[in-house]
């Protein structure tokens, strides 16, 4: 049997991906402490508060603060300002898969 797959009905996850916005999560998922941010709020039952993050990666605030930069600038993050802290969350399409 031979299949065409030139010719196949692609579903959502198998289309092909946008190279410079694969590239900027691959970038931004580089370092292990983004990973394991990234990991936390994945097991988190709503939003983190940036404060909460420092003792859980044994970082400095300014290092935490960076990581977290980077993850939402790449869009894996989404933040949420409540008064003077920064709550950070997975963006909602990527919490329900």
């Amino acid at each position: 049997m031979n299949i065409d797959m030139r010719t196949l009905q692609l579903i959502d996850c198998c289309r092909p991906l946008d190279e410079a916005r694969t590239a900027a999560v691959f970038k931004a998922l580089s370092d292990p402490a983004r990973v394991k941010i990234v990991n936390l709020l994945a097991s988190s039952n709503g939003p983190v508060c940036a404060c909460d993050f420092i003792p859980a990666l044994g970082l400095t605030q300014a290092t935490v603060s960076h990581h977290l930069k980077k993850l939402t600038d790449a869009g894996l993050l989404e933040r949420e300002q409540r008064g003077k802290w920064a709550y950070f969350s997975l963006p909602k399409e990527a919490a329900s898969s």
